[in-house]
């Protein structure tokens, strides 16, 4: 549904665009001044009508009750890594430098990047929510942040990706949750740095990287604010969000006993604070506070809440990988991959790295399709035996 169409829709006050105007094209001033559980007069996000009455008693328990129910979703690894087709971690793996990789924002187009298609297809393949890397560990952003010039509205394609697709998943009733860098970030002067915060925090350059600070000019403080105020951005500005999904917990974890100077558990109270369904993960739980793990792959662990299992549909990778091209994985093995999320009663959050000019990669395409076909087929022979 394209932009023009949705507010039409929406100024008629038919169907779930009634409900999107509320919550996408105000901008996120509902949310923001949406009061605690137990208040009737809240405005249920599209996503959530399933646990309306839930959510007017408690709305994080209601997002909660949903996640658990959804069972499949759509995670979509996409920025200037693209560009290269080497993985989402190329700058750090070929040691590329802050200025030379940042040239390739002058070539970000993102022309095939269509939120419209991208939402069809999630809910074809019987997925109930999206998940887009916001900014990932080279702090590229998908959205248009008044804290960095580094970002997709700076670049040729003069676009915010995260504001396309929360209108879209808004208008179609799907989840949207949000994935944020919080322990990595291979460009900011005042990030975690290599010196006894995890060999992976940063590229080490020889010589040394003159964009970063280091010794007693260096401030994780000041990090810290700068994530603060993004994620404020990001659940201020586009309409109702399922959850914050952070990313990067090898580099708070190496710190130990002095994990404290990121202020997570803060971070957490304040997302809490600005919406009141939206629910906080860090992969398999740092702090142990989290609403629901989100583990990689094979994660064998046990949960006490809802767990959501990540898997790509490239044979490893994340982000768009050129050299995986004729590899990716079968419906049959997407049916065996949420067969297993099913057995460790945990969710599939599953990848596709969009390829340079955006586009879903159609080897993605396919299979995707042919999964949302499996379990249709699958739902219908239940219901013809009940």
């Amino acid at each position: 549904m394209k932009r023009r169409e949705f507010l039409d829709k929406a100024a008629r006050g038919t169907g779930a665009a009634a409900l999107a105007v509320s919550s996408v094209d105000l901008w996120g001033q509902e949310s923001a001044v949406q009061s605690s559980a137990g208040d009737p007069g809240l405005t249920v996000p599209s996503y959530l009508t399933d646990v309306a009455d839930l959510y007017q008693q408690d709305p994080r328990k209601a997002a909660i009750k949903w996640f658990q129910d959804a069972k499949f979703g759509l995670f979509i690894h996409y920025g200037l890594y693209s560009l290269l087709g080497r993985g989402e971690w190329v700058q750090i793996k070929e040691k590329i430098r802050v200025a030379e990789y940042e040239k390739l924002a002058s070539r970000f187009t993102a022309e095939k990047f269509d939120a419209d298609f991208i939402t069809d297809m999630t809910l074809e393949s019987g997925m109930k929510y999206i998940n887009i890397t916001t900014r990932h560990h080279d702090s590229f952003c998908l959205f248009d942040s008044k804290y960095t010039d580094f970002k997709s509205t700076n670049t040729p394609a003069k676009r915010d990706l995260v504001g396309e697709l929360a209108e879209q998943c808004s208008a179609k009733g799907l989840g949207f949750y949000l994935y944020y860098s919080h322990g990595r970030d291979w460009r900011h002067p005042h990030a975690p740095n290599n010196w006894g915060w995890g060999g992976s925090a940063r590229p080490k350059y020889d010589p040394p990287e003159t964009f970063y600070t280091e010794g007693p000019e260096h401030d994780l403080q000041i990090y810290v604010e700068f994530m603060k105020n993004q994620v404020t951005e990001l659940l201020t500005n586009y309409g109702p969000i399922g959850g914050i999904w952070l990313d990067g917990i090898g580099v708070p974890l190496s710190r130990r006993g002095k994990m404290g100077q990121f202020h997570t558990q803060e971070l957490y109270d304040h997302i809490h604070s600005l919406q009141p369904q939206v629910l906080a993960s860090y992969k398999q739980g740092l702090l142990g506070t989290e609403d629901f793990k989100a583990p990689e792959r094979n994660w064998k662990g046990e949960s006490n809440v809802p767990l959501e299992l990540c898997d790509t549909l490239q044979p490893h990778g994340w982000g768009y990988t050129k050299s995986d091209d004729g590899k990716h994985k079968t419906p049959e093995q997407v049916m065996a991959m949420l067969d297993n999320a099913k057995q460790m009663k945990a969710n599939l959050l599953l990848n596709t790295g969009p390829m340079p000019d955006g586009s879903i990669h159609p080897e993605d395409v396919k299979t995707l399709k042919q999964v949302g076909k499996n379990l249709a087929a699958g739902k219908k022979k239940v219901t013809d035996k009940s």
